[in-house]
């Protein structure tokens, strides 16, 4: 219970350290440049506070848990020798992390509302949800694929630059053809991918993976995947909306 409690104790200052740029940067341009009062003071430090507790709980469920995890399943897979499964679970991971992902599921709501309402397709609800459902299935079909991808880069100890220059140059070709209208969702996409959900169980998997396989090193050929993860939703959205 004490060593939890000073775990707790250094996320929270971790936290509080974190936090401080922002909180400072907003009360400079509240106070100082706009000259105005902050509104409900008392509810934005209630609010300040929960975002701190809150973020040093997910830091440290992320080291308690997540990270853990996906090290020991990704060495687990390496010990039993079987590439199928390996990239069946890493398909599952890019593809369900993403799906559950908060930041994806808004942004995805977000465009199906702005379309119906630009004329690009019918404004009922209907029309959106699947628009919106669409839009998330592609976005973590896409990360599945960037997943396995880096996984097989990693057990071939390929480097990975030509990997992410051939992706950005097909970025570029796509964005050239598909609707302009699907372009800034695509990029957006590609960030949203990488967030809360996904970001430490596929960063697990790569440096469990790395540090589980002779010759690999986990600082080189570990980490990479996110930028896979990042960068395929944006071809593949793109692609979804020359389809759809």
């Amino acid at each position: 219970m004490g060593r939890f409690l000073r775990e707790m104790l250094r996320s929270l200052g971790g936290s509080a350290r974190d936090l401080t740029p922002i909180v400072l940067v907003v009360a400079f341009f509240e106070l100082v440049v706009l000259r105005q009062p902050v509104p409900d003071l008392g509810g934005m430090l209630y609010g300040t506070a929960l975002v701190l507790i809150g973020l040093a709980l997910f830091v440290r469920g992320l080291e308690m848990a997540l990270f853990p995890i996906g090290e020991n399943i990704a060495q687990g897979f390496v010990r039993k020798g079987s590439l199928f499964w390996l990239l069946l679970f890493a398909f599952g991971l890019g593809f369900g992390t993403t799906v559950a992902e908060p930041a994806l599921i808004a942004i995805a709501d977000e465009a199906a509302t702005i379309a119906a309402a630009g004329g690009v397709l019918e404004d009922t609800a209907v029309a959106r949800s699947d628009y919106a459902l669409g839009l998330r299935l592609t976005v973590a079909l896409s990360v599945g694929f960037a997943i396995v991808l880096g996984v097989i880069r990693i057990l071939k100890g390929w480097p990975i630059q030509y990997f992410i220059i051939t992706g950005y140059l097909g970025v570029v070709l796509m964005t050239s053809f598909a609707p302009a209208e699907i372009v800034g969702i695509a990029y957006d996409s590609g960030g949203v991918t990488t967030s809360t959900v996904t970001v430490p169980l596929v960063t697990a998997l790569g440096v469990g993976l790395a540090s589980a396989i002779r010759g690999r090193n986990p600082m080189v050929d570990g980490f990479g995947l996110i930028a896979f993860a990042s960068l395929t939703p944006m071809i593949f959205v793109m692609a979804y909306g020359m389809v759809a």
